[in-house]
């Protein structure tokens, strides 16, 4: 598989088994030509992790109960057919095994059981970890493509992160290479922000699509103009919850879509993020407010270690004036073969004052004095969704560039080439500090060892500290 066009990769890890009655009989084939891309892989994933910790919470009562993993989670090797087999439909584990994915993450080994089970999960777990193949497999668990319904939907904070969920549930849903025969197909839709309206509406009235991959915005406006509902819905996945709860814009959508548009009680839920931060005040809430059922559980695994172990972290101090040019200064010596340069979003304050973005400043001051041989692109919030296509297509195709781009990068947009990650704004706190470093360096998709250089000013020192502390990372000082 090639890792420069499908950056998905990192999302299909395996998984493990529970025993169930259960077993549906369905087929599936590819709604989409993206799928065809995935058939070439056969790497077998060995994701380690230093520290696996499950952290089941039943919330009937506000005290945690602990419940343990099965006795032979770490000493028996279990296969991903083996762990699927009496849960998915034969034909997508010959799917997954055509694309290559065999053994399970750890992950997939805590979570799958109890979802199979129906229960209710948040899955927390760091990025890259397995969490999308997870809620994907059990989706496909559940659906069935013999009623002409919308079963399963999934939220994302984002328009980049929807699109690479949605082919990866199409890559899973093509029809194996040597199966003959037609077969009713799983149809999955990307209703996520800039798309049209009109079509997206043809297409509920003429076939409704068992899965839906949408921004909360782009679903909101359907639901509001009851253009469908969410009755039949059986499973609910809100991916990057921390970050959609933490947005101004998206909260109360979200809110509705969990509480007035469907009930917790007739369906299964489950919340997925690399950081879920004060989770167990969370878990309360989302019992108290409905959003899940009361017998919840929350798996936590790797608290330890968020970052990839092939991260090495730097910082250099400087003068407020001269952060361009020490920017400039650590590209040039670096020599980068790809890499991102992370800015701060604009203020409003700094708005109503007239002042230019940081990505404005970036940008022009790149273009102006990089003399190099890769390419400037631009990836940011206010941009509309053909300009990021465009920039992130340059990204896929190969080749160097350097990326600067606000957070709306550091959710669901993975570059696995990546060689050079600069913060030239501090990150607000130590979970953007995490996302903006998991972005690269994932094995077994990457074989490339990435650094992250953070910019900052003297009076910055101690948050920067901090972060080393929340995150158990070194970094360590350039002298300039």
């Amino acid at each position: 598989m090639d890792t420069r066009t499908l950056s998905v990769s990192h999302l299909l890890l395996p998984l493990r088994v529970l025993p169930s009655s259960q077993n549906q009989t369905f087929s599936f084939s590819s709604s989409s030509s993206s799928s065809s891309s995935s058939s070439s892989s056969t790497n077998i994933n060995h994701h380690r992790v230093t520290t696996t910790t499950t952290t089941p919470l039943a919330i009937a009562n506000p005290t945690s109960a602990i419940i343990p993993p099965t006795a032979d989670d770490d000493t028996v090797p279990i296969t991903l057919r083996q762990l699927c087999q009496s849960h998915v439909p034969d034909q997508l584990l010959q799917r997954m095994e055509e694309v290559g994915y065999v053994m399970p993450t750890p992950v997939q080994k805590q979570a799958l059981p109890r979802l199979f089970s129906g229960r209710d999960c948040i899955l927390h777990a760091q990025t890259g970890s397995g969490k999308t193949l997870a809620y994907l497999l059990l989706i496909y668990s559940i659906i069935s493509t013999r009623k002409s319904s919308f079963q399963a939907l999934v939220l994302v904070p984002t328009r980049e992160l929807g699109m690479q969920v949605t082919k990866v549930a199409r890559i899973l849903a093509a029809k194996p290479t040597g199966v003959e025969g037609e077969q009713r197909s799983c149809t999955i839709m990307a209703l996520l922000d800039g798309g049209t309206l009109r079509r997206h509406k043809s297409w509920f009235k003429a076939e409704p699509p068992a899965i839906v991959v949408a921004t909360v915005e782009s679903l909101c406006q359907m639901l509001e103009r009851q253009l469908f509902s969410l009755g039949n819905l059986r499973v609910l996945v809100v991916d990057e919850v921390d970050f959609i709860f933490n947005s101004s814009k998206q909260v109360s959508s979200l809110r509705k879509i969990l509480t007035s548009y469907s009930s917790c009680n007739n369906r299964q839920t489950v919340f997925a993020s690399a950081s879920i931060p004060q989770h167990n005040q969370f878990l309360n809430e989302a019992v108290q407010q409905k959003w899940t059922k009361r017998d919840v559980i929350h798996i936590h695994v790797s608290p330890v270690e968020p970052m990839p172990s092939r991260l090495s972290h730097r910082f250099i101090v400087c003068d407020i004036k001269r952060k361009l040019q020490t920017l400039l200064s650590l590209i040039q010596s670096d020599a980068p073969e790809s890499g991102i340069i992370f800015v701060s979003e604009q203020s409003e304050k700094s708005k109503k004052a007239g002042n230019s973005p940081s990505t404005s400043l970036v940008i022009d001051f790149l273009k102006t004095s990089y003399h190099g041989s890769l390419d400037i692109l631009l990836l940011e919030d206010d941009m509309n969704f053909n300009s990021r296509a465009a920039s992130l297509l340059e990204v896929r195709k190969g080749g160097g560039y350097l990326l600067v781009a606000t957070d709306v990068a550091a959710r669901g947009v993975d570059f696995p080439e990546m060689t050079h990650i600069y913060n030239y704004d501090l990150p607000k706190t130590a979970i953007d500090y995490l996302h903006r470093a998991g972005r690269t360096c994932r094995k077994p998709f990457s074989d490339v060892n990435c650094t992250v250089t953070s910019i900052i000013v003297s009076q910055e020192r101690f948050v920067l500290q901090r972060y080393e502390n929340e995150l158990s990372f070194v970094c360590t000082e350039l002298i300039p």
